[in-house]
């Protein structure tokens, strides 16, 4: 049974899957909101959905010093060291399921990795005023089975979400619900906001 992260909730993943997890896969999803449909339009097929939004999943690398190691992005959709891969760049939110997926095998991230920061830019510029929907969540590659998930409840006039992080702790892997506005249309405008929460 998954979890439902709140807003700063912090866990254990192997606790929360009953199990060390090894290969995992973030997911993230958004829809584009819902346009008024005012009566004129309305009757002659207009509104609905507003326009499509592209907005970009990224995952940030980093080392006990809070440097980045690397970043995978719609640029970059696999680490220099092979242990993340982005499946690749979904530019309107259409369609059910996750819109974007990172894959990360988390035995093969180097040890000097401290953690990993999931993001979400709006490379279009709109706002997430415009977003509903969006969530990201934690899938056990083994299994497919839905560990954590945390779904944003705040709209707004940002461009970008700092959504998750997952660090080693002990010796294991934690997920931390984030959940943060931030603004950029690209992941190196976001990540002097990022840095402030690791």
């Amino acid at each position: 049974m998954a979890i439902n992260l709140q807003k700063g909730q912090k866990i254990s993943l192997s606790k929360e899957s009953g199990g060390t997890l090894s290969k995992i896969v973030m997911g993230l999803g958004w829809d584009a909101k819902q346009a008024s449909v005012g009566l004129i339009k309305g009757l002659f097929g207009g509104g609905g959905k507003s326009d499509s939004i592209d907005l970009d999943a990224s995952c940030v690398m980093f080392n006990e010093q809070n440097k980045v190691v690397d970043t995978i992005y719609f640029g970059q959709l696999k680490s220099r060291d092979g242990s993340i891969v982005h499946t690749g760049d979904n530019r309107s939110g259409a369609g059910d399921g996750d819109d974007e997926q990172i894959k990360v095998d988390l035995d093969k991230v180097p040890e000097t990795v401290k953690s990993l920061v999931f993001t979400v830019n709006s490379f279009s510029g709109q706002t997430f005023d415009e977003v509903e929907n969006a969530y990201c969540r934690i899938v056990d590659s083994s299994n497919n089975a839905e560990v954590a998930r945390y779904t944003l409840s705040s709209q707004g006039s940002h461009t970008a979400q700092i959504m998750a992080k997952l660090y080693r702790h002990n010796g294991e892997w934690k997920m931390h619900a984030i959940g943060e506005n931030g603004t950029g249309r690209t992941i190196e405008a976001l990540l002097p906001q990022i840095i402030i929460h690791l």
